[in-house]
Parts: structure tokens; C-alpha cells; sequence
């Protein structure tokens, strides 16, 4: 295991850090890409390939087209940190956020970590992600309000499918994926993922 040296100037001799720390934590790093989960835990996160990005990219491409043709809510990259009611700090791949509960935060809170649980989100998993974890993020965002999340596994060629008081549904590829109430007349036809 190798040691990672941060330059951190951020106290950090507590346990918890509070929600300003965090954010100066990360502006203080902006080459790092951190998170904090519920239970407290910083979690630093490698870059992604060619190919996850590529597919990260253009699952955001598609929730943003949709949302340019409804003007519904705001869509969010992966580089945005969301502050969740339950405590953790994240940053999914795609978010969305209905525009109503947009507005209703104030202009400090959305220049900062907005500190709301988005509508819907996707995850994509990475060859270096392990797939149990993020389930349990999954699950961490199901906790804190997300009403519809799609966890994208091209390992395994299947979504899985998060909604709000129902269990996980899992999808082989291809198959084709609707925004449900959360986003209507939002509808995905993923194909298999391919290593190009």
C-alpha cells in the first residue's frame, strides 16, 4: 500500500469535519476527487478511463437534452458535490435536480455544496469501482430522498434500477429505461457496453 501525502489546510484533528472543512478540504485539493459518506468517511476517488468517461459523458449528454427540452430542473456533472440530508457529501456521476427545490435554496447555497438530496441520479461503474460499494452508495441515496437512481455495471451488462420504497430491480443490456414520474418522457435505450 502506498502512502498518499495531502497538503491539507483544513484541521483535521477531529473526527468529524464539518461542512465548511470539507468544502475547504476540497477546494484547498481541487486536483483530488473526494467524498465524504454518511458514516464520515473520506473517500478519495481515482480518475476514470477513456471509455468510462466517454459513457459517463454521454449518459449526461442525454439527461441534459431532455431536461434543455422540458426545462424541468437543473443537471449536474460528476464534478458537483451534493451535501445529503443524512450527513454524506457526493458527487454522482449525472444528478438531477427538479427546479422548484432548485430555486428554493438560496445563491450562497448553490455556489457551495448544494445541500439537497437530488430527484435522480445515475452512477456508472468504473473497472475500479467495487460494485458493493456502490450499492451501499446507491442505497445512501435512496436514504437521504433520491426518488429514481440507474446504477450503470458494463462488467456485468445490467442496470439496476433505485426507487424510492421498492426494492432494486436489475435489468440485462440492452434494455430501454423511462425517467418514470421523476422524469417524464425521459426514455434511455442503452445498448451493451462495448470496450471500443
Amino acid at each position: 500500500m502506498t502512502a498518499i501525502t495531502l497538503p491539507l489546510k483544513v484541521d483535521l484533528k477531529h473526527v468529524h469535519l464539518t461542512d465548511e472543512q470539507f468544502y475547504q478540504l476540497c477546494i484547498t485539493n481541487p486536483e483530488l476527487n473526494i467524498e465524504l459518506n454518511a458514516n464520515g468517511v473520506l473517500i478519495f476517488m481515482p480518475p476514470v478511463s477513456g471509455d468510462s468517461g466517454n459513457r459517463e459523458l454521454e449518459l449526461g449528454i442525454d439527461l441534459g437534452i431532455w431536461n434543455r427540452q422540458t426545462k424541468l430542473g437543473k443537471v449536474f456533472s460528476s464534478s458537483t458535490i451534493f451535501q445529503l440530508p443524512g450527513g454524506g457529501k457526493r458527487s454522482p456521476d449525472a444528478a438531477w435536480v427538479e427546479l422548484s427545490r432548485w430555486q428554493a435554496l438560496t445563491p450562497e447555497q448553490r455556489q457551495k455544496f448544494p445541500p439537497i438530496a437530488p430527484d435522480f441520479v445515475i452512477e456508472l461503474r468504473s473497472r475500479t469501482d467495487s460494485l458493493e460499494t456502490l450499492q451501499e452508495k446507491m442505497q445512501e441515496y435512496l436514504d437521504s430522498g433520491v426518488r429514481l437512481g440507474w446504477l450503470f455495471n458494463p462488467q456485468n451488462q445490467q442496470v439496476e434500477i433505485y426507487r424510492q420504497g421498492r426494492a432494486k430491480e436489475v435489468r440485462s443490456l440492452p434494455t430501454r429505461l423511462s425517467g418514470e414520474a421523476v422524469l417524464p418522457g425521459f426514455e434511455l435505450a442503452v445498448d451493451r457496453f462495448t470496450d471500443d
